[in-house]
């Protein structure tokens, strides 16, 4: 009796390699003890892979395991994404069954336990009518809490407890008609929410060992209590010679996100500080859009978009000796408010037009051009506090922006075994901003009232040019790069005190170089070579007001190199590798580094590396090999102000055996390992975890 050759990830990449219909039986499923007769017809894909002529499209997978940590538990949740500990449940789920005449129902979901991860997705269509579509998802991240380290003290900052965690959730459904000559008609409702914490890039104050203070290590939590509800309704049609659509959409959010910050850890007083921000707006917005071949050679595409938002906002910032208190006057407190409230509203028009032209078989020239014009305005009202003293306060801004966007994409192919693509882009706009008065100064002691008012204008240009070269059937080489500045000037018409932020800058540009390379090798059908090379320098120049008395000056200049390898080679049928090694160079440099210690060069260097390996051990079991590796030594701490860098080092190991019981059957095992260094905190947040995971598959 023949024996059917099960389903193996090294059969999968041998059978892309030389082509789906190429693969018949031989010598290859001989030698791995397949027997066969020459007379026998070439087994299909399905057959090759899927166990045999039964084709299983149903499936079930149950999964179990658990991850122990040494050393830092919360950094090794963030890091691992999951949280310590058991979890199991339903990994994967899928099921198809006609239900009635030409019409499908699905149903695909997951659902790990104590992990706070599924999904479920239901699916009703008939072909040619339409289509009814229910998903209910949740997944969740972790944060470490870890805010810093302190080399003068040997201490690190972090908060106390168990890793902060993030749940995103969402509900939807979908609805279509899809029959033949008639519009297509969707219609989509998204319920969106995102609640729980995660920890904050602002730092709180710490007292060093000598007395002084320090704003860069004790870290903050930010709660999230967000929730989005969206409607759109499309139509898209075909009449003649054109397809066309319609849309309207409108989404009403309510965030509502309180900043919780401690200073001075461990010390007696109103160290607490609770900082509220509630947003609830509307947003409306409809679309249009039309597309056509004017003649055989000649595609008109445009389109047309606007959107109307109105918010109310409300916001708080109250110290004290514990969380979520009521203002109540004390000495000592930094400057803060309570009863934030405030209204905005913003409209945006956006159109564009595209038009692509075929001269030749071999050339295309597309240009296209979009205008953007938008405007909003703001207001609000609030009562500031400092120390025992409060002052009212109110504020109004607005904002008018035109801008045009020219863009021209050519692409030549008339030169055998070369690709050329060129263009530009080109970006003029003029608007206006105006800013007055808010949380400024209480009983005359802080910033003074703002009273600023400049007319700006932007150029932006971009050049790009890139080429595919087929020198041989086994090689090819892409290379290019482009350029672009960016320019802003200002026209401060009204900038009171003179000279402040930010009305001392009247110029700003940004400038791009960018360059790269790759290069693939093919020399032989069973390995593959891609090396690839990216240049790129950045800089900003500022020219101040004239009333500084300064003059123009490059503020940064980043300079950044990547170099990669990846190799793929199948050396023997039941054998495949794979191996990628990446470098990348990243530095920042700033005048200011070389006038105080506050500020240092920053600099983001880091090594990646990995290794993969699929065996085909025998017909029915597999076994695949992972190892990757990071490196990064590029943590700064400065004798004062923000230390900043990345500092770590990590190894990850993974292994995973799969076995094919029988057709339908089908069981995994997993194991991985990672040890992580934080050399940025000093080792705080080191951690070692092992994961141990199997799943059992049934196919039907």
């Amino acid at each position: 009796m023949k024996k059917k050759l099960k389903k193996s990830k090294s059969f999968r990449a041998i059978q892309r390699k030389h082509g789906l219909g190429r693969y018949v039986v031989g010598a290859s499923l001989v030698a791995l003890g397949t027997q066969v007769h020459a007379a026998d017809p070439a087994i299909t894909p399905e057959q090759l892979f899927e166990g045999g002529t039964n084709t299983y499209s149903n499936w079930i997978e149950m999964s179990a395991g658990g991850m122990m940590t040494s050393g830092n538990k919360n950094q090794a949740a963030q890091g691992q994404r999951m949280d310590p500990g058991v979890f199991g449940g339903i990994s994967d789920l899928h099921y198809a069954t006609e239900v009635a005449k030409k019409t499908t129902f699905t149903l695909d979901g997951h659902s790990i336990f104590d992990q706070h991860d599924y999904s479920v997705t239901l699916g009703l269509k008939k072909e040619d009518f339409g289509y009814v579509r229910l998903l209910v998802e949740n997944f969740r991240t972790w944060s470490s809490g870890i805010g810093g380290y302190v080399p003068v003290d040997k201490q690190a900052y972090a908060l106390p407890g168990d890793p902060l965690a993030l749940d995103r959730s969402q509900i939807s459904f979908e609805a279509g008609l899809t029959k033949p000559n008639l519009p297509k008609l969707t219609f989509k409702y998204r319920h969106a929410t995102r609640e729980g914490d995660k920890d904050s890039t602002e730092w709180g104050a710490v007292h060093n060992s000598d007395g002084s203070t320090v704003s860069r290590v004790y870290p903050g939590a930010l709660h999230l209590d967000e929730t989005i509800d969206t409607f759109q309704l499309d139509l898209a049609h075909h009449y003649k010679d054109i397809n066309y659509g319609v849309g309207v959409g409108y989404e009403h959010g309510n965030l509502q996100d309180t900043h919780y910050q401690t200073t001075w850890p461990g010390e007696l007083g109103p160290n607490k500080n609770t900082d509220r921000q509630g947003t609830t707006y509307d947003l409306i917005s409809t679309h249009a859009f039309a597309e056509t071949w004017i003649k055989n050679n000649l595609f008109l595409s445009t389109g047309f978009m606007y959107a109307n938002l109105d918010d109310s906002f409300s916001g708080s910032r109250i110290y004290g000796e514990d969380y979520d208190v009521a203002y109540s006057p004390a000495a000592f407190q930094p400057l803060g408010y309570y009863d934030l409230n405030g209204t905005g509203h913003k409209n945006e028009y956006v159109w564009n037009i595209n038009l692509m032209s075929l001269p030749t078989k071999s050339f295309t020239i597309t240009p296209s051009i979009r205008v953007q014009k938008e405007n909003w305005n703001s207001d609000s009202t609030g009562v500031g506090t400092l120390n025992n003293d409060t002052e009212g306060f109110n504020s109004n801004s607005g904002r008018e922006l035109l801008q045009v966007c020219e863009r021209l994409d050519i692409r030549y192919t008339g030169i055998t075994n070369w690709v050329f693509n060129t263009g530009g882009q080109w970006t003029e706009g003029q608007g206006n901003l105006n800013e007055h008065d808010g949380l400024t100064a209480v009983n005359g002691i802080g910033q003074p009232p703002v009273n600023f008012s400049t007319d700006d204008s932007r150029l932006f240009q971009k050049y790009f040019a890139n080429a595919r070269w087929y020198p041989t059937r086994l090689a090819s080489l892409d290379f290019g790069g482009y350029y672009k500045i960016n320019a802003y000037d200002y026209n401060n018409t009204q900038d009171n005190p003179p000279g402040t932020y930010p009305g001392f800058i009247v110029y700003q540009g940004f400038q791009t170089v960018d360059g790269n390379v790759r290069l693939t090798l093919r020399p032989f059908s069973k390995f593959t070579s891609v090396s690839r090379y990216e240049y790129q320098y950045s800089s900003i120049n500022t020219r101040p007001d004239s009333t500084t008395g300064l003059g123009e000056q490059e503020s940064s200049t980043m300079n950044t190199q990547i170099l990669g390898q990846n190799l793929g080679w199948t050396p023997l049928n039941w054998l495949g590798l794979q191996v990628g090694v990446n470098y990348v160079w990243s530095t920042t440099k700033t005048p200011a580094d070389g006038l105080t210690q506050s500020i240092l060069n920053a600099q983001n260097n880091y090594w990646t590396a990995n290794f993969n390996s699929d065996f085909v051990l025998d017909d029915r079991t597999d076994l695949d090999l992972g190892y990757f590796y990071y490196y990064a030594n590029d943590f700064q701490n400065p004798q004062a102000g923000v230390g900043y860098g990345a500092g770590a080092k990590q190894h990850s190991v993974t292994a995973t055996l799969t076995r094919r019981i029988s057709q339908n059957l089908r069981v995994n095992v997993r194991f991985a390992y990672t040890h992580y260094n934080d050399t940025a905190n000093s080792g705080y947040g080191n951690y070692e975890s092992t994961l141990v995971s199997s799943s059992l598959q049934y196919r039907f």
